[in-house]
């Protein structure tokens, strides 16, 4: 008997992994983001990876100019296609960033579920890219002197020095000229 229950343990163990099972060929074909996918995966950031499979997220690279006001300063942006489905859009202008920068992006961009963000939902999307960040960042190799760079190791700093009381990363924003403007905190 104890043989049979192991064995059905095992069984619905085995299956229930492979009910939560990811391609990131199902979230793009470009292999850069494909191999950030696969990164969040090995990190075992399960969390991202249900974002993008529950909203059936689309993850590709574009000059983010056309998308919305001011954007080809963006990093990223979560938006929408013609058909209404969700997509992420990083900007191509990173496309030779180092692939665990790219998964920070995506990270971000998939905490993002409403239709136009507020500070709470900026403020968790933002955490999220911090600690993926400090999770991937490899302190053995040297990344380039880039805009991305300083923006991922500001926020991991933020991240870190943050508790319960001071969350340093949600300040960050509040303060922030674009999202005082964005959110209506004047």
């Amino acid at each position: 008997m104890k043989k049979l229950v192991v064995l059905f343990a095992a069984f619905v163990l085995l299956t229930l992994n492979q009910a939560f099972a990811y391609r990131a060929s199902d979230f793009s074909n470009d292999t850069k983001i494909i191999s950030a996918i696969n990164l969040l995966e090995q990190a075992g950031e399960t969390d991202v990876l249900r974002n993008l499979n529950r909203f059936a997220v689309r993850v590709s690279f574009d000059d983010l100019s056309s998308y919305t006001y001011n954007s080809s300063k963006a990093f990223a942006v979560s938006t929408y296609n013609q058909y209404g489905t969700r997509i992420i859009v990083i900007n191509s202008i990173y496309r030779n960033a180092p692939v665990e920068q790219i998964a920070c992006l995506i990270a971000h961009e998939s905490f993002h579920t409403k239709r136009v963000a507020d500070l709470e939902e900026e403020t968790i999307a933002t955490q999220k890219e911090a600690a993926t960040w400090v999770r991937l960042k490899n302190t053995s190799k040297v990344y380039p002197d880039s805009r991305l760079t300083k923006r991922l190791d500001k926020l991991g700093g933020l991240y870190l020095a943050s508790t319960n009381g001071n969350n340093l990363v949600q300040q960050k924003i509040a303060s922030s000229g674009f999202y005082k403007n964005q959110f209506g905190l004047n």
